[in-house]
């Protein structure tokens, strides 16, 4: 079916009555604006060192986001079509997260100089007065920025609302005479849909019409997610030499799939259609774009997702495009950053979304960078035995990518994850309370050291602070202070094993959480609770691997062994010296077998009662999990990755005690292991 063709059905649906409701279905959830929410304890450090590291920095020299000459129209306001709009996305909430005011000025000054360049016809961008063709995603980052920018500021609110409002206007004019759109455009329209719903649900200003038919443009337009999420269509392993039926190459493509995970959340908003059993009555597999915008397929296509292409640390594998579930292949910074985030939990209100984005924040984000946050990755792997430049005339296991790669750096193979990276931990903190829609619950959707300071339904005024080292420990005590009685809402993870709550000083209690979450009754005044949330180690489904291999989990947290290395400079940035690419070597064996049975927990929380900074380096983190475990062959696949893992290997050596250590921590690893029987 052709994109004409799909629209025009889709627009003949709207005016049957098939999809007769009108506006937008109610969220289960609700966010609370920026700076309502921030991080404590060694999250609050977390995001110090990224402030102090390369995000913090790069506006000072990095040639695409540096502001030395933005004024004259050059450089920084140039890359608006994706390097400066993702640089503000991030900076935004990272400035007033980190309250720096050097960010903060920086990204005001960007704001400032954006929205006074719009243009009469309503366009924005570095386009403006040049004949640049125009395309509309670029400047879906900024949106989310500019939207970020009146939560914090709610003085801006007229100036924002009415440069949005302006730009749609525009956008849908264009979208009708089939312009703007190329194919990252046709892939990415999820991202603009929600910044379509952010207006009509807080700032419509009369344009509901207006606001629901761009949406609609959007859509029928543009790449359908709901064939790219169907059983039949989805692709069931590494896709390399595999064509794409649903004719849209880059939904395969890995970024663009984390973005395409928010499509049919934001779709089924103004369809109303939950179920898609329409489609299956009639059977006809190319009407899946315009009947199947349910919650069902985004719950089936975010299984299929990780059930062929998962990791042991949360998330996905996309070396450019979906790749399997090799231990080698690898995954991109910036997909991982992008995946993050609630918006899913918001709309469907399964605790899934949440489970596995708490394991992505925790394992697969401070594994892609160096601890204290000046080099990253393009592409990360399970099992990494080298960080270096690849032998250009060996094999290379990212058929889509350079040699470059797995390099830490400051912009191996491509520049984008430098800009796009730092969203991800400000994504993470800013998630982690919602409301529920009537604003009357609070609820906690992620666990860790957070507070937050809100005003609820009937000007109830709330403060919570979460004082815990998970997930470096299993214990979180949380303190709400609140003018009138209401219920609080804390998400228990899957995981989590024989886990009990404490109210007030009271004997511990068995958890009854409903759907994922326990509610707890705070009193006007204050309230007081400590949940104690334990868990086993498990090398079960989750976390059973190709080859025969397994993965280990304990809560939140997966565990690899951390190989030795030691650390060469391949290049040093000219105006910032801390800027440095460095190659990782393994300095020791890595090719061992483990025994499943004998994995043992180690905790050894720390004297201070702080933890380490940065706690994701080597041999920082409390926790660690030892394994008996034998040498063998394994072998090398080219010059620096390691072959797939070996079946029912021999031993070739001792037995002998390992540690695993959090998945996070560890820059070279075995993160999949083959396994043998001790004696």
């Amino acid at each position: 079916m052709n994109l004409r063709t799909n629209f025009v059905l889709g627009a003949l649906l709207l005016t049957s009555g098939v999809w007769s409701q009108t506006g937008l279905v109610p969220k289960q959830f609700l966010s609370l604006p920026l700076g309502q929410i921030g991080p404590s304890g060694w999250l609050s450090d977390q995001l110090a060192v990224q402030t102090n590291g390369l995000a913090g920095h790069e506006h000072e020299f990095y040639h695409y986001v540096s502001q030395t000459d933005w004024v004259g129209g050059n450089s920084f306001y140039s890359t608006l079509e994706e390097a400066g709009s993702y640089w503000f996305n991030a900076m935004v909430p990272n400035g007033v997260l980190a309250n720096s005011s050097v960010l903060n000025q920086k990204t005001s000054a960007f704001l400032d100089y954006v929205l006074s360049h719009q243009d009469s016809t309503g366009w924005l961008g570095p386009e403006v007065n040049t004949t640049k063709p125009r395309y509309l995603w670029g400047r879906y980052p900024f949106m989310f920025g500019a939207i970020q920018m009146v939560e914090a500021h709610p003085e801006l609110t007229d100036q924002v609302v009415n440069a949005l409002h302006k730009f749609v206007a525009l956008a849908n004019t264009m979208l009708h005479n089939g312009q703007g759109q190329e194919d990252w455009t046709r892939v990415r329209w999820p991202d603009f849909i929600m910044v379509l719903q952010w207006l009509y649900d807080f700032h419509p200003n009369g344009k509901e019409d207006l606001l629901l038919d761009t949406m609609k443009q959007l859509k029928f337009t543009g790449a359908p997610w709901e064939d790219v999420f169907s059983t039949e269509l989805f692709p069931k392993g590494a896709t390399d030499n595999m064509r794409n039926p649903t004719g849209f190459v880059l939904t395969w493509h890995g970024v663009n799939m984390a973005e395409g995970l928010k499509a049919l959340p934001a779709t089924y908003r103004f369809t109303h259609n939950q179920s898609g059993g329409l489609s299956r009555i009639i059977g006809i597999l190319p009407l899946m774009s315009l009947f199947a915008l349910d919650l069902d397929r985004a719950s089936e296509g975010w299984d299929l997702l990780f059930q062929y292409h998962g990791r042991p640390s949360g998330i996905f594998a996309a070396d450019e495009y979906l790749a399997g579930l090799e231990a080698v292949r690898g995954t991109e910074l910036c997909l991982v950053v992008e995946t993050i985030g609630s918006y899913l939990y918001q709309v469907i209100g399964d605790p899934k979304y949440l489970d596995r984005v708490e394991r992505i924040a925790y394992n697969a984000l401070p594994a892609t960078l160096t601890g204290d946050f000046w080099s990253r990755q393009y592409l990360q792997q399970q099992n990494q035995i080298a960080a270096q430049n690849m032998n250009p005339h060996s094999r290379n296991p990212f058929p889509n990518d350079g040699p470059y790669s797995n390099v830490f750096g400051l912009e191996p193979n491509y520049p984008c994850c430098t800009v796009n990276h730092p969203q991800g931990w400000p994504k993470f903190i800013t998630n982690s309370f919602l409301t529920t829609p009537d604003q009357k619950s609070l609820v906690q959707a992620y666990l860790g050291p957070f507070s937050t300071r809100t005003t609820l339904a009937n000007n109830n005024q709330v403060s919570v602070s979460v004082d815990t080292l998970y997930p470096f420990s299993d214990t979180l005590t949380t303190t709400i202070t609140a003018a009138q009685a209401f219920t609080y809402h804390v998400r228990i993870p899957s995981w989590v094993s024989g886990g009990t709550i404490s109210i007030n000083g009271g004997a511990a209690q068995a958890l009854s959480p409903n759907n994922g979450l326990q509610a707890v009754s705070a009193k006007a005044g204050t309230t007081k609770f400590v949940l104690n949330l334990p868990a086993k180690i498990t090398t079960g489904t989750f976390q059973s691997r190709p080859h025969g291999s397994i993965a280990v989990q304990r809560g939140p947290l997966h565990y690899a062994f951390d190989i030795p290395r030691n650390s060469t400079v391949l290049a040093r940035n000219a105006q910032e010296s801390r800027a440095v690419d460095l190659q990782f070597e393994a300095t020791a064996a890595w090719q061992y077998a483990i025994d499943p049975s004998t994995l043992k927990f180690i905790n050894s929380p720390p004297q201070s009662g702080a933890l380490p900074s940065p706690i994701f380096d080597s041999n920082l983190p409390p926790l660690s999990i030892e394994v008996t475990a034998c040498p063998i062959n394994w072998n090398i696949a080219g010059s620096t990755f390691a072959a797939s893992p070996p079946q029912n290997p021999a031993c070739v050596g001792a037995q002998k005690t390992i540690k695993l250590t959090p998945y996070g921590s560890t820059k070279l690893r075995i993160g999949e292991f083959p396994v043998f029987k001790s004696t």
